[in-house]
C-alpha cells in the first residue's frame, strides 16, 4: 500500500480555499451548509474533529446530544451562527422531536452525500485495513496491509515502523481531540467524505482509492 501521495494534499488544499471562500463571500446560506463549509474549510478532518469535540460534551455517554449542549458545541466551532439559526439546525438533525439529536446520525447528515459506489469503495479500502474485523484500524492491522520500507524517514532511520505508522492513523484523527490511533468506519468514511467532495468524477475517485490501497 502507498502513503497517501499528493494529490490527495492538492484536493485537500484546494477544497479548504474554496470553502473558507463560499463561507465568507457574504452569500445567504442555511446554516447546516455554513457549517459543513466551516468543516472543508479545516481539512479532511474537519468534519472529523467536530464530531470529537461534541462527543466530548457527552457526559452521560449517551451518544446523544441535548439542544444545551448542542448550542454550546456550535459556539465552540466559532461559527458565525444566530441562536435562531442553531434553534433552527438542531430541529432539523432533531427528526424525531425526541429533543436530543443521535451522534451518528448528525454526522452522516453533516457529511456530503456520496453515491453508493464511492461509499462502497471506501468500505473496500476499511476492510482491507481492518485485519481482525473488530470494526477498528489499529497499528498491528497496518502492519500486515503497509509496508514502510520505502518512506524516506524509515529510510534515513529518522522514524520508526511503529511511528510512521501511528502518524499514518493520525492523518484521519485530525488535529482535535483524542489522537488514541484507533480509527473506526466512521471516522474513515467521514475523511474520504470530504475528499471526495473535492472530485466531481466517480472514476477517479475509486482509482485514488485503488491506487492508495493497492486494491
Amino acid at each position: 500500500m502507498e502513503y497517501p501521495n499528493g494529490d490527495l494534499y492538492t484536493l485537500e488544499a484546494n477544497l479548504m480555499n474554496k470553502s473558507l471562500r463560499e463561507l465568507t463571500d457574504g452569500a445567504d446560506k442555511d446554516p447546516i451548509t455554513k457549517l459543513r463549509l466551516l468543516c472543508f474549510s479545516r481539512g479532511a478532518t474537519g468534519i472529523l474533529g467536530i464530531g470529537r469535540a461534541f462527543r466530548a460534551m457527552d457526559d452521560d455517554g449517551s451518544k446523544a446530544l441535548n439542544e444545551e449542549e448542542f448550542t454550546s458545541g456550535i459556539r465552540d466551532t466559532g461559527l458565525d451562527v444566530t441562536d435562531e439559526e442553531i434553534r433552527e439546525m438542531f430541529s432539523t438533525f432533531d427528526e424525531d422531536g425526541s429533543g436530543s439529536i443521535n451522534m451518528t446520525e448528525f454526522l452522516i447528515k453533516l457529511r456530503p452525500p456520496m453515491p453508493p459506489c464511492r461509499v462502497g469503495i471506501i468500505d473496500q479500502a476499511f476492510d482491507k485495513m481492518d485485519r481482525d474485523d473488530d470494526g477498528v484500524i489499529t497499528v498491528a492491522d497496518l502492519k500486515n496491509v503497509y509496508s514502510v520500507k520505502e518512506h524516506p524517514k524509515y529510510q534515513s532511520g529518522e522514524m520508526s515502523e511503529d511511528e510512521i505508522l501511528t502518524d499514518f492513523l493520525h492523518n484521519f484523527e485530525g488535529g482535535r481531540g483524542n489522537l488514541d490511533g484507533k480509527i473506526t468506519r466512521e471516522e474513515f468514511i467521514n475523511y474520504y467524505a470530504t475528499i471526495s467532495a473535492s472530485i466531481d468524477n466517480d472514476l477517479y475517485f475509486d482509482l485514488m482509492m485503488r491506487r492508495a490501497y493497492a486494491m
